[in-house]
């Protein structure tokens, strides 16, 4: 059977590296990914998983807050984003989040975000890098702790939005050391994990890497259970 096809948002103009990282983890993990972005044709109904992938904020807007004219936003990909998910929810799909990914599924399932973390968390220093050298604690039995079999993990930090109140169904399975969130989960039903961190740059980790091979194994049950053959060819 051919790969599961395996969407990964990304904006528009840019991100083209976050992309290849990306592929190159759903790839080893035997997945075959997609790239799907604002203003390119895409076909839902041909995908197998959904991968929301790091990138620009999340409009406050879209959960009852006020726009900061200083934080960039991507208004185009936060819509094509919403409906990956709504269809992903439809047809049962697994779906990944990566640092704004997490932030998206949140948001999507009704959650707020802290628009600044530094605001929130004083203590917290301010880490931005690719290496992992922050700290977080990922919740005993949880699907993420079953997977990244490493309940004090060392992971990188991109980012100064986080999870705010949670989003229905969802659940807090990984905070760093301050408290911020780093890790969700939707305890119930098909694979949905959001991390706050970028696993496609922790290349070596084998338990990071899983994150992927998880999600790819999960599209490709759900494809056989919908009895669906391989792919056709992509014109």
């Amino acid at each position: 059977m051919s790969r599961p096809r395996i969407a990964v948002t990304s904006s528009r103009g840019w991100g083209r590296w976050l992309w290849w990282w990306c592929w190159l983890s759903l790839t080893r993990a035997g997945g075959r990914a997609v790239r799907l972005r604002p203003g390119h044709a895409y076909e839902l109904d041909r995908l197998d998983g959904l991968l929301i992938g790091g990138g620009d904020d999340i409009s406050p807007t879209l959960y009852d807050a006020e726009l900061d004219p200083a934080v960039k936003v991507d208004p185009e990909r936060d819509q094509l984003e919403l409906e990956a998910l709504e269809h992903a929810a439809r047809r049962d799909l697994p779906v990944l989040g990566i640092c704004r990914g997490s932030q998206m599924i949140n948001v999507f399932f009704g959650g707020s975000l802290h628009i600044d973390i530094y605001a929130v968390y004083e203590a917290a220093p301010k880490m931005r890098t690719v290496l992992p050298k922050k700290t977080v604690h990922v919740t005993p039995g949880s699907r993420l702790d079953r997977i990244l079999d490493c309940r004090k993990c060392r992971v990188n930090a991109l980012h100064h939005q986080s999870v705010d109140r949670v989003g229905q169904g969802l659940e807090v399975v990984a905070r760093d050391e301050h408290g911020m969130v780093q890790g969700i989960e939707r305890p119930a039903g098909t694979y949905l994990i959001g991390v706050q961190w970028h696993p496609e740059f922790l290349i070596l980790d084998r338990g990071q890497q899983r994150l992927f091979r998880r999600l790819v194994e999960v599209a490709a049950e759900r494809r056989a259970a919908r009895g669906e053959g391989p792919l056709p060819a992509q014109a």
